[in-house]
């Protein structure tokens, strides 16, 4: 009886977290993404430039992402980083799915069940050269690349226009990748 009750009262407040606003609470606009995103030439290898500090990349240097696409119409996800303190590999699979389908712009992503988060693409280069990601709560960013470098005016302008949505540079990371890291 105890463990149906727990499972019952587990459920309810999934089911209520799940249905919260992902605007709640931030005092801040709705975040805007990007107007449409081709998701066939989104897919591919992209290298973290910079991001918030999050617990889940703690230690992580050199960080990439590569994305597939899967029988199913969803995306596989790969994420590597080099650990900073045995500077051995580290990975993370992943899936994620599209939840707002008259732009790509707005999925959900998780690494293992039942947790998921958000992943808006809130700006993205013209030739699919660079994208901004970022959760409407503004609790998680990123800078990513299809190369490991990025030119220090981008990146500043990047910055700038994140800061109109919302975000603070000031905690941004940004990463560095040696000769010969992560490919």
């Amino acid at each position: 009886m105890k463990v149906t009750l727990f499972f019952v009262l587990f459920a309810v407040v999934v089911v209520c977290l799940s249905r919260r606003p992902a605007q709640a609470d931030t005092g801040l606009p709705p975040l805007q993404t990007v107007q449409q995103v081709d998701l066939k030439r989104y897919l591919g290898q992209w290298y973290e430039i910079a991001r918030y500090p999050n617990r889940f990349q703690k230690g992580c240097l050199e960080s990439s992402a590569s994305y597939a696409l899967r029988d199913d119409g969803d995306i596989e996800v790969l994420n590597r980083c080099k650990d900073s303190g045995d500077g051995k590999q580290r990975q993370a699979k992943g899936h994620a799915w599209v939840v707002d389908s008259a732009s790509n712009a707005k999925l959900k992503v998780s690494f293992f069940w039942p947790f998921r988060g958000d992943y808006w693409i809130i700006e993205l280069g013209r030739e699919y050269e660079y994208a901004v990601i970022g959760t409407p709560n503004r609790k998680y960013f990123w800078i990513l690349s299809r190369t490991r470098t990025m030119d220090d005016t981008l990146y500043a302008v990047i910055l700038q226009r994140a800061k109109q949505q919302g975000f603070d540079p000031d905690q941004v990371v940004r990463q560095e990748y040696p000769p010969g890291a992560l490919r």
